[in-house]
């Protein structure tokens, strides 16, 4: 099964709730994956709270080309705190 986002809202500076496709949803922290220079502009939280999902690839992503793979943002919820996953 291929992992899509369904939905996100902003949760915090670095954090949104999410829904994933396998039925988990969490509240992810983002910060381990805003490294390099594409994802360093969304440490400013008014930029990052510009995020979108793409309704076609089902990913989040940003106006300057940022996007994360459902599975890495899945990749941060961690075990045990997972609801409906």
């Amino acid at each position: 099964m291929i992992l899509h986002i369904l939905n996100a809202e902003l949760a915090g500076p670095t954090s949104l709730s999410v829904r994933f496709s396998d039925g988990c949803d969490a509240t992810v922290d983002l910060l381990p994956l805003l490294s390099g220079p594409m994802f360093e502009p969304l440490l400013n939280p008014t930029v990052f709270a510009q995020f979108t999902l793409d309704p076609v690839c089902k990913t989040i992503c940003w106006p300057n080309g940022a996007d994360l793979a459902p599975e890495a943002i899945r990749s941060l919820v961690p075990t045990g705190q997972e609801i409906g996953g």
